[in-house]
């Protein structure tokens, strides 16, 4: 069995990439308190790799990752093809999802996808203050609402981002 201490980032790959780097740039920037293992530093494809051996890759991140992040764009709930499966991997492994918002929504609205209801979600903007917050906090929320049967989409209160100075 794998150590599990990685965060898995799903977006869309070709309209949001620049918010994964930037995502990555808090990460490696010792400025920011932003800090996680990146699953995607495990193992790579190409993009002219067949669909299942690109799944095969993503599945080897999976099996060594805890949290999952979605990064969600204009168009992600339209993506089926890796996205989609994405988050039924991640929902099928249990994994807490973390939900970022690139519209600066602070809860779950329009371009969430659908693969996503029925699954105790945390939806925060895409802020690094509150992205990095989520990260600590809400994979022990998770574990309660899981067991609690609580299914619903969660978002933090004001006192939270009053909190972090946002």
């Amino acid at each position: 069995m794998a150590y599990r201490n990685k965060v898995y980032v799903a977006f869309d790959g070709d309209r949001d990439m620049k918010y994964y780097n930037l995502f990555n740039a808090w990460n490696n920037n010792e400025n920011f308190d932003f800090k996680f293992y990146n699953a995607h530093d495990l193992a790579s494809s190409r993009d002219s790799s067949k669909e299942e051996s690109i799944k095969h890759s993503l599945r080897e991140r999976f099996y060594n990752s805890k949290l999952f992040i979605l990064l969600i764009g204009d168009h992600t709930k339209l993506l089926t093809k890796f996205v989609k499966w994405e988050i039924e991997t991640a929902i099928r492994l249990e994994l807490p999802i973390i939900c970022v918002n690139l519209n600066k929504s602070r809860t779950s609205d329009y371009l969430k996808p659908h693969s996503l209801d029925d699954y105790p979600c945390i939806f925060v903007p895409y802020q690094e203050k509150i992205i990095n917050y989520a990260i600590k906090d809400w994979p022990n929320h998770f574990k309660n609402h899981k067991k609690n049967g609580n299914n619903s989409d969660f978002y933090y209160q004001d006192v939270v981002y009053n909190n972090l100075g946002l």
